[in-house]
Parts: structure tokens; sequence; C-alpha cells
């Protein structure tokens, strides 16, 4: 019988809202600072200068990366022998909910209607079973809304040529423009059903920008668009300079013969995001 320990969980979902909230993943970091130094657009670099220094005081002093703290996003890998309960979801919700409370995270959740005051309840819920995992993977995206805003999905006629979906990420790009915080990371879904392409593309966010993806078609049209993003010149903040993109990460999945969708997930500079493998918690 697989028991959890409810305390422990919790404080690891803590523990996760802070790594995630106040450190700036190390792929997205070098990626930065390369940019960085290769830039020679002098507002650019200032620029750059800016995002970097605010990663490091943020880690140093505890502080938010950005203002906006973000909706929530859990994703949850189980292993065999795992067994996912409404209190186990539950738990985890505690635990996030106390970690932005204990860490004077800025609430951002509010009724998508009626509006009111806003609140730490809430969260997105993804939960996947792989046997690639014995254990539990929990992963938290606090994903921030000014560039959330600038998602799109097309519904694509199944003879599309590849050049076609491309400038539909570069027609998404543009749109975002500086309101959402460049340089970017973009993240592209291919395939699946409408809801599953958005899906993908939020996580291909997860993965580690600073490596070519495994698939080589994948690979060269990721290479291809960074290049053709960057030609935009919309720089970081806006203000111009080789670097509107830190990576395009793509992908894809199986879909139906009469249809190709494409979801495009746009993400600022802060990629936030942060995973536990839980162990100690099982007893």
């Amino acid at each position: 019988m697989i028991k959890m320990n409810k305390t422990k969980l919790k404080l690891e979902m803590e523990k996760l809202v802070e790594t995630a909230s106040f450190s700036l993943r190390k792929d997205v970091y070098k990626l930065i600072k390369k940019s960085f130094l290769s830039e020679k657009n002098k507002k650019a670099k200032t620029a750059l200068r800016w995002i970097l220094d605010n990663a490091n005081v943020a880690e140093a002093e505890k502080l938010a990366i950005c203002q906006d703290t973000g909706l929530p996003i859990i994703f949850i890998e189980a292993g065999k022998g795992i067994k996912i309960s409404s209190d186990l979801i539950d738990t985890i919700k505690e635990g996030i909910e106390s970690g932005y409370k204990k860490n004077y995270l800025r609430p951002s959740i509010v009724d998508p209607l009626e509006r009111g005051k806003s609140s730490y309840k809430g969260g997105i819920f993804h939960i996947n079973f792989s046997e690639n995992y014995k254990d539990l993977k929990i992963t938290i995206l606090p994903k921030g809304f000014g560039s959330e805003n600038k998602s799109q999905l097309r519904m694509f006629n199944p003879t599309v040529e590849v050049n076609e979906i491309e400038e539909f990420v570069l027609e998404t790009v543009k749109k975002a423009g500086p309101e959402s915080c460049p340089p970017f990371v973009v993240g592209v879904g291919i395939g699946g059903t409408s809801d599953h392409a958005l899906l993908l593309a939020k996580k291909a966010l997860l993965s580690e920008i600073n490596k070519p993806n495994r698939d080589v078609f994948l690979s060269k049209l990721e290479r291809t668009l960074l290049k053709k993003i960057n030609a935009l010149k919309i720089g970081p903040m806006g203000l111009g300079g080789n670097t509107t993109c830190l990576a395009v990460k793509i992908k894809k999945e199986a879909t139906h013969i009469a249809g190709l969708p494409v979801g495009v997930n746009i993400s600022c500079h802060a990629l936030r995001s942060a995973s536990v493998n839980i162990k100690k918690i099982i007893l």
C-alpha cells in the first residue's frame, strides 16, 4: 500500500514555487549571457545586461524575477505504482498556495468573468502516466500573461507546406512584439487536436532550450525559425538588435488524416519552471 506524507509533499511544493520564482533557469540564463556577449546593438546589449542583473539580484535576494508571478501550470508525470488521487492534487495545491503566500508573491488569480479580488487559489494541472518514471515528477511553470496572451492556434489544411507553418509562427511573434518582453522562447506544438497542439507548445517550453531537438527534422526547423525570428530585429525589450528570440522548441504528435493543428505559446525572457522528483514523500 503506497501512502503519502502530506507534510513533506507540501514542503516540496513550497520549495518548488520558490525555485521557479526566484531563480531563472540555468539554460535560459546561459543563452541570455551568450546573446549579451555577441550583441552589437548598444541599446539591446544594455537591455540584456539589465535582464542578467535582474536575474542575479532576484536569486541572491530571494525576490520575484518578474512582478507578474504567473498562473501556476503544474505538470505531473506518474510512474508505475503511483496512485493519483484528489487528495494528492489537493496537497499539491495547498503547497503551491502556501509557497506563494510565504514568499510574498503577487496573487494573480481571479474569476474569468466576475473578476473581483485576486487570490492564490487556482492553477492548471496536466497529468501524464509514463513508464519512464518510477516515482512522481512534478513541474511548475508560473506563466506570465504578457506572453500567454499572445498564444495562437491555427488549424491548417493537411496539404500545407512547412513554409506556411513557419510564416504562421513568424506572424505570431510579430504580433507579440515588445509587449511580451523579448527576447522570447517560442514553443510550437504540431499535431493532435486543437487543444493538444497548444498543450504541446507549452510543454515545449519545458525542454532544455540550449540543447538541440532529438528529432533531426524538428531540430532543423527550430534553427530555421530562430534565424528568421531574430531577423525581425525586434530585439530585447523592443530595442532592436539581433536577439529577439533565444530559442524555438517544437513538439509534435500524431494527428487525424484530415487535420494539421499548430499551436504557438510564447514565453518572455523570464521563462520560469522548476521540477522535483518525489521519492522521500512516498513511504
